[in-house]
């Protein structure tokens, strides 16, 4: 899940905070510390206060280091390409829309962390093989300001998004590279079925959507209402994102508005569940599942919402006022059963791509 946080502002901080935790490195690392530095490799959405990983640094007696490789979909791609030896010890950032992939390539080394019991139900992979940090929704944003101006009343459904009023409105993530955009493409797939999803993107493709390579480009340069977009030009007033995406539009601002300047079409998300695993072949598995007990741990769930924009999955972990107030709560989320997305995912990225963006 991109994982998320959505201004610029906040992407400054995301290499920031890697920069704390000591980003670049990989196993190697570890053997010449004599074991005492964990990588943790992720999509490029990856956040953390710096007072969480000094914590973790500290009861653990690992120094974290953070590897940035992309968007999830590259950083799982690479992660297969390097398993025999990898640039770290846990892989964080693939989602339901991706695991299948990690766990045919036998990725990681099963692993039960320490609390596991206070996740949510529903949200734990058969035998451990990977461990639930994250959920959200994948959800079309817009750009309150641009549908006030126009007079027109923003989309709320897959619908409402091929109809002429919104033609080159949308600005969406190539599902063959980016997880949101994945998921975006498994929304139309769960809501057209196996027989009318590529009809529908045909249409979305006629009505003008733009399709990048991952989500940093699409909201903070395509996106009209983000922060980052703004100061880029973005001419985009739709964009996929993540229903809790506003939150960060009002906590970066200077001054703060009242009311999150973007808002959610929660007839177009789709859900999705963001894992962690312990590499095979990693140099430090000890670290490793030390890493892994903490991004399960009631510290690390409720303090990600505020740097990566998305939901805890441990039951116990409190959400802050700014995230609820500001962030959109999708009633009826699109899904996929797991073996579904598994059995058809890559035929679908290939028509999908041979219907977009070829």
């Amino acid at each position: 899940m991109r994982r998320k946080p959505a201004a610029a502002t906040a992407a400054v901080l995301v290499l920031a905070l890697a920069a704390c935790g000591g980003s670049g490195g990989s196993g190697d690392d570890a053997q010449e510390s004599g074991g005492k530095t964990v990588t943790l490799i992720s999509h490029d959405s990856w956040a953390a206060s710096k007072e969480v990983i000094a914590e973790f640094e500290k009861t653990s007696g690992y120094k974290l280091k953070v590897l940035e490789d992309g968007d999830a979909g590259q950083a799982l791609n690479k992660a297969v390409l390097t398993k025999d030896h990898p640039q770290g010890d846990v892989l964080f950032g693939v989602d339901n829309t991706l695991l299948s992939r990690a766990l045919d390539n036998q990725l990681f080394d099963p692993y039960e962390a320490e609390e596991a019991a206070r996740i949510g139900e529903g949200f734990r992979v058969e035998g451990d093989a990977a461990t639930p940090v994250t959920t959200g929704d994948v959800c079309v944003n817009y750009d309150k300001a641009y549908f006030e101006k126009e007079g027109l009343e923003p989309p709320n459904s897959f619908d409402d998004l091929v109809e002429p009023a919104y033609r080159n409105l949308l600005v969406t993530e190539n599902a063959g590279t980016s997880s949101p955009g994945l998921g975006f493409l498994l929304g139309t797939a769960a809501e057209y079925g196996d027989d009318g999803w590529q009809d529908y993107w045909k249409k979305l493709r006629a009505n003008g959507v733009k399709v990048v390579s991952g989500w940093e480009q699409a909201y903070n340069e395509e996106f009209s209402g983000s922060a980052g977009g703004k100061q880029a030009g973005g001419d985009r007033p739709l964009v996929v994102s993540y229903a809790s995406s506003p939150p960060v539009e009002v906590i970066y601002a200077d001054p703060q508005p009242e009311e999150a300047p973007t808002g959610v079409a929660t007839g177009t998300c789709f859900r999705q569940i963001e894992y962690a695993g312990l590499l095979k072949n990693a140099a430090n598995p000890e670290g490793g599942k030390a890493l892994l007990d903490f991004l399960v741990s009631q510290t690390f769930q409720e303090d990600l919402p505020l740097n990566m924009f998305v939901n805890p999955v441990r039951s116990d972990a409190a959400l802050p006022e700014a995230f609820t107030e500001h962030g959109a709560v999708a009633e009826d989320p699109r899904t996929l059963a797991p073996e579904k997305i598994a059995a058809n995912r890559d035929e679908w990225i290939d028509r999908w791509t041979s219907l977009v963006v070829r």
